[in-house]
């Protein structure tokens, strides 16, 4: 038997149509395996909630070992996984292809999804996973949606935690006024002729939160971009499915898919990349819908045709070259590495592009920021949330960075309430995207 590791690490298709998926016994089975080899080899200790919750069941079972813990007290391990895939990407010695065929994440995965298909999933989860409806609807009324949602209207808090369990002092964020689509569609800037990558075309895939909430990154990929001579088309035809999937909700997942290739093909077939703004969305347009819908062609068209923001302008600065006019920014820069861009598997190509700017010796941080999607906005899981967030708001502290960035929108507003329980630490103003800095350091 080889170890694990030694060969690139593979991913089998889900069967999420078989009967077999769903299979209470089947499944039970699988875990019993996989979590008598995690207890075996605890090098995922200090990754999640899910793995202490594993091994402090197990050392205080009876025998210590996995034979006597009941596998509905392990319904909380399921729980805690918030599918950021780090177990598999940079821990695990037993993926595929070892002889274990070890798939933590996705066995987690197929878990949430037999708990939706038996109906064990609340009201607040499936509601907040509708982003499309609940964005649509709040930039209408976005004065009155941020006002109930803020932190400060203590009345309004108590009731979303009566009513939708989520944690009165966990950030929720805030709803622009009108869709990115709608405000940059018709403004886009134009395609500098002047530039070395002039003659690119890209189509921005807003995801639903640079849609419908913070629009920074947006606005910001959409300057840099045209000033790097890349002709740009904006879209959103549908949320991704990330929320849905962390539901377990298999079928949503599928038919968002179906939406999204369908609204994005057109560009594709006229020569545009497509640019993913949020590191979830890209993930699932390039590593879970093609294992979701294996042969489906246009999925795997559009897999082949994704690729995250910061990936994209790297990849302009190696094959074409940056357009001129980056200028130094003072005091340093601190980057958080999220769970879904390392998930990509393409390296850090953040901090590969904020070495673009000059002068600039960008720090990186390899520390999950313990938001989690919603997870980490429901009272049962805001505390746990901030206890793992504290190793990488304390490593982006250290040097006193002028900029903290982090590619998820979610993790930087929750690493500032992170750093808030943190003596003696500065709290930035804001903890953007990357590609804010490169429109900052062209003087956009």
């Amino acid at each position: 038997m080889r170890e694990g590791s030694i060969d690139a690490p593979t991913r089998h298709s889900i069967n999420w149509k078989s009967p077999e998926f769903y299979d209470q016994q089947l499944l039970d089975a699988e875990l019993h395996r996989v979590y008598d080899i995690c207890h075996g080899c605890r090098r995922c200790f200090n990754l999640c909630d899910s793995f202490p919750k594993l091994f402090d069941l197990i050392d205080t079972a009876p025998s210590g070992e996995l034979d006597t813990v009941a596998m509905n007290d392990l319904q909380p391990v399921v729980e805690a996984c918030t599918l950021c895939d780090m177990c598999y990407m940079t821990k695990c010695p037993y993926v595929p292809p070892h002889a274990f065929n070890l798939d933590f994440p996705h066995l987690m995965l197929r878990a949430k999804a037999v708990e939706f298909k038996n109906g064990v999933r609340s009201f607040a989860d499936k509601q907040l996973s509708e982003t499309d409806r609940n964005g649509k609807l709040a930039t209408m009324v976005s004065g009155l949606a941020n006002f109930a949602t803020s932190s400060k209207n203590t009345v309004a808090r108590a009731v979303m935690s009566g009513v939708l369990n989520i944690d009165t002092k966990a950030y929720l964020p805030k709803y622009a006024d009108m869709p990115l689509t709608k405000l940059l569609g018709p403004v886009l800037p134009e395609a500098n002729k002047n530039a070395p990558g002039y003659g690119r075309k890209a189509v921005i895939y807003t995801t639903c939160f640079v849609n419908f909430n913070d629009q920074a990154s947006g606005q910001a990929a959409a300057k840099v971009l045209a000033h790097n001579g890349v002709e740009l088309a904006i879209a959103h035809p549908g949320c991704c499915g990330m929320p849905k999937l962390e539901n377990g909700d298999m079928q949503a997942v599928a038919d968002q898919a179906d939406i999204v290739v369908s609204g994005l093909m057109p560009f594709i077939d006229k020569g545009y990349d497509v640019i993913a703004l949020t590191p979830s969305c890209a993930l699932m347009l390039k590593a879970e819908w093609p294992l979701i819908k294996p042969g489906d062609t246009g999925v795997k068209k559009l897999a082949s045709s994704t690729y995250d923001v910061s990936e994209y302008i790297v990849d302009i600065a190696k094959k074409n070259g940056m357009a001129k006019g980056l200028s130094p920014l003072p005091g340093g820069i601190a980057v958080h590495f999220a769970c879904h861009a390392r998930a990509q598997n393409m390296g850090p190509k953040a901090l590969d592009m904020l070495r673009l700017i000059p002068e600039a010796k960008p720090a990186l941080v390899e520390r999950c920021s313990g938001h989690g999607g919603k997870w980490g906005m429901f009272k049962q899981n805001f505390a746990t949330a901030i206890k793992v967030g504290k190793p990488a708001g304390k490593a982006l502290a250290k040097d006193h960075a002028q900029y903290v960035v982090s590619e998820c929108p979610l993790a930087g507003p929750h690493l500032q309430q992170v750093m808030e329980t943190l003596e003696g630490v500065s709290v930035p103003e804001r903890i953007g995207h990357p590609i804010e800095l490169i429109a900052k350091s062209y003087g956009f």
